[in-house]
């Protein structure tokens, strides 16, 4: 520690929030075509790795800490008070049934995928997986929650990040070249004529603007994830010590910092369907958290873990297709057209990043309810994604 240029607490988490800056403000400016293919977040997970290991910023620090003890229930927060089910199912109607089933091709194909791969990780790898899981349910902050809920190391969680950039740099423009087969592909799903018009005319009904931002509204905004936060840490050690006085070996997968993250997005997610879902801005405000929580993670990560690489990747192409077939089998099974599938499939790999935009390029007048999806999906992840994992782990022995 004393050998480290930068150690105190302010110091370590300014550079964390620069890295993050520097990274967006680069993408801004230059309008570089890479990051078309690889977004800035596997650059803000990457640079914190190398500043730790430069002796710029140290491994430890209360700061990491901090993070995960008050930055990740806020952006869980943050992100899911916007979630609309309702108005998503009104406007996708069986889409969403696709997206569901690409959801339980991600949960398969983590599990055999791994169990494909495993002998090649370390055994710990599980838990890089299900951090993967809940990247490609939900998306970044699903994965930063699933991190924390299976205790998963900084290297594990480096892979995770690093499967999930090179998968969509393959898998996007499938999506976006899908279009071209839409004619092809809606005959051999036997898709009912009228159902793209039906699907515009609902997003026409449905879309509303979000107002403009007021100083209260950021009051608002922070004193529900505050007040959500303290609520579920005061709960999850009476659920926690409840549940070891009935069945101990629960403890495996519902350790007190699972149940606190299920207790806050449960009660985030019941919160949506009240007035705060009106709140403007609490999905930026929480997506700015998440990238900086993950400039955390880098910080704490070792280059060493890296050398597992290949096989994370040969099991992250494995699982991305399984995934893929489920969409494809949903769609012919729901009847659903390729532009709902593909929007389906970016909601959960891409979340909402990437959800729009193969929404604007397939169907632009689907663009605000691909958002939607894209939060359906951070709704599940948290709760799916740490199932997957233990899945993962269970059927490879471990």
């Amino acid at each position: 520690m004393s050998n480290v240029l930068i150690s105190s607490p302010g110091g370590v988490l300014a550079v964390l929030c620069a890295v993050a800056a520097f990274w967006f403000y680069v993408e801004q400016v230059s309008n570089l075509k890479l990051f078309q293919y690889i977004p800035p977040l596997i650059f803000i997970y990457a640079t914190p790795v190398f500043l730790n290991n430069l002796d710029v910023i140290p491994a430890n620090s209360p700061v990491y800490s901090g993070l995960s003890s008050y930055a990740l229930p806020a952006f869980i927060v943050l992100m899911l008070i916007k979630v609309n089910v309702p108005a998503t199912v009104k406007i996708m109607g069986k889409g969403i049934l696709v997206m569901l089933m690409g959801t339980a091709g991600v949960v398969a194909g983590c599990v055999i995928s791994y169990l494909i791969v495993h002998r090649w990780l370390a055994p710990d790898a599980w838990t890089g997986f299900g951090a993967l899981a809940g990247s490609w349910i939900g998306g970044t902050g699903n994965m930063a929650a699933t991190s924390e809920m299976l205790n998963t190391p900084p290297e594990q969680f480096g892979l995770a990040v690093l499967a999930d950039n090179v998968v969509y740099i393959v898998w996007l423009p499938i999506l976006l070249a899908s279009r071209n087969f839409a004619d092809r592909f809606n005959a051999w799903a036997k898709v009912p004529e009228d159902r793209i018009r039906m699907m515009d005319s609902a997003a026409a009904l449905v879309h509303e603007e979000e107002k403009a931002p007021q100083m209260r509204d950021y009051i608002y905004l922070v004193a529900l994830a505050i007040g959500v936060t303290w609520i579920a840490s005061a709960l999850a050690p009476v659920l926690f010590d409840a549940m070891m006085g009935i069945a101990p070996d629960m403890q495996v997968v519902l350790s007190e910092s699972t149940w606190r993250i299920l207790l806050i997005t449960t009660i985030a997610l019941s919160l949506s369907t009240t007035p705060v879902s009106r709140l403007p801005n609490a999905t930026a405000m929480g997506t700015a958290l998440i990238y900086i929580f993950v400039a955390g993670m880098g910080a704490r990560a070792t280059i060493e873990g890296f050398g597992q690489a290949p096989a994370f990747l040969l099991g992250a192409f494995i699982w991305i297709f399984i995934h893929g077939a489920f969409c494809l089998a949903g769609a012919k099974l729901f009847r659903v057209d390729v532009h709902s599938v593909a929007i389906a499939s970016a909601a959960n790999i891409g979340a909402a990043a990437s959800a729009p935009i193969v929404a604007a390029f397939h169907r632009p007048s689907l663009v605000p309810v691909s958002i939607l999806m894209a939060l359906i999906g951070y709704a599940l992840g948290n709760y799916l994604a740490p199932l997957a994992g233990h899945l993962a782990r269970l059927a490879a022995g471990q």
